[in-house]
C-alpha cells in the first residue's frame, strides 16, 4: 500500500513498483523494482541518501525506465521500510546486507550502481570489498572525499520539539541548509518526501560521512567511476572545485565529473532533466 503521507505522484510510483525483500537484521530489506530486464542492459541499482528512502529518486525513475533501464531501488537498512542491521550504525554496517541482497536478487549478474550522498559512500565501501558486484559506479553528491577542512553546514534538531508546526519549521530549515539550493522548491513535494523519510531514520549517529573513507575506498574499486554533483552542493561549497582532482587521485578508472548548474546537494531532485541526461551519459 502506498504511503499516504507522500505526494500523489510519489504514491503513484510506489504503486507501480514490484516489491522484493531480502533478510536484514531482525527483519528484511525492502527493494522496489521498476521496468523490465532487457538483454544487453545491466540492472541499474540506485542507493538513496542518509535519512532517506527510495523516494530520493522519485523525479528520476520514470525517465530512467523510459530510457530502457530496469531499476532496483532499496530502502537501505535502517531507513524507510527496511530493518536496521544487527550491528553497527553507519555505512560499513550496510555492506553485508547489500551484498547478500544483490546476490540473491540478481543471481550474480553485475549491476550498474549509483549512490547518492550517504548511499554513494556506502556504494564505494561495497565495491571496495566486493568489486565483482558492479561494472560501473556513479557517485552523486557523495561525501567523505577528504577535501573539506570542516563541516560546511549545521542541521537543527527537531525530535525534542512538542508541536508539529515547530518540527515542520526545522524540516524546512534543514532542507534549505543541506539539500536544496532553490528555496522555492522547499515547500511541496520536497518537504513531504523529506518529512516522511526523516521520521523513519533509525541510524541517527552516523559519523563516517565526515571522514575521508570514500577516498580511501576507491583505490580498491576496479570498475569505471563517474561523479555527478550540483554546483552549489552544501557539503562542499567553495571546495567543490577540489573534488575532481581528489577523484582522479583515488579512483583507478575515473571517468569524469559532471557539475550541474542550478542545483544543490539533492541534485537529482532539483535538476532532474540535467541529472538524468548526465547519468545516462555516464552509464553509456
Amino acid at each position: 500500500m502506498a504511503d499516504s503521507s507522500l505526494p500523489p505522484e510519489v504514491q503513484h510510483l510506489e504503486a507501480l513498483a514490484v516489491r522484493h525483500a531480502t533478510p536484514c537484521g531482525a527483519g528484511e530489506m525492502v527493494w522496489h523494482v521498476w521496468g523490465e530486464a532487457r538483454q544487453g542492459e545491466r540492472p541499474l541499482v540506485l542507493l538513496h541518501g542518509g535519512s532517506g528512502s527510495w523516494t530520493h529518486w522519485a523525479r528520476n525513475i520514470e525517465a530512467l525506465v523510459a530510457a530502457g533501464r530496469q531499476l532496483w531501488v532499496p530502502d537501505l537498512p535502517g531507513f524507510g521500510d527496511s530493518a536496521a542491521p544487527l550491528s553497527g550504525g553507519d555505512a560499513d554496517a550496510l555492506v553485508a546486507p547489500l551484498r547478500d541482497g544483490l546476490q540473491t536478487l540478481l543471481g550474480g549478474t553485475p549491476c550498474d550502481l549509483v549512490g547518492f550522498s550517504f548511499g554513494g559512500m556506502t556504494a564505494g565501501l561495497l565495491l571496495a570489498a566486493h568489486p565483482e558486484l558492479a561494472e560501473r559506479l556513479v557517485l552523486v553528491g557523495a561525501p567523505a572525499m577528504g577535501v573539506v577542512p570542516q563541516r560546511q553546514f549545521e542541521l537543527k534538531a527537531w525530535r525534542h520539539l512538542s508541536t508539529a508546526q515547530e518540527q515542520l519549521a526545522i524540516h524546512r530549515h534543514n532542507l534549505g541548509v543541506l539539500m536544496l539550493h532553490d528555496a522555492r522548491l522547499i515547500d511541496g513535494a520536497a518537504l513531504q518526501i523529506h518529512v516522511a523519510n526523516v521520521v523513519r531514520d533509525r541510524m541517527p549517529r552516523r559519523r563516517l560521512a565526515h571522514t575521508d573513507i570514500l577516498a580511501r575506498s576507491l583505490p580498491q574499486v576496479t570498475c569505471p567511476v563517474h561523479a555527478i554533483y550540483g554546483e552549489h552542493d552544501a557539503l562542499y561549497k567553495i571546495w567543490i572545485h577540489q573534488l575532481e582532482a581528489a577523484f582522479v587521485a583515488a579512483a583507478p578508472q575515473f571517468g569524469g565529473m559532471h557539475l550541474l548548474p542550478g542545483a544543490g546537494h539533492w541534485v537529482q531532485f532539483e535538476q532532474p532533466q540535467l541529472f538524468n541526461a548526465a547519468l545516462l551519459a555516464a552509464l553509456a
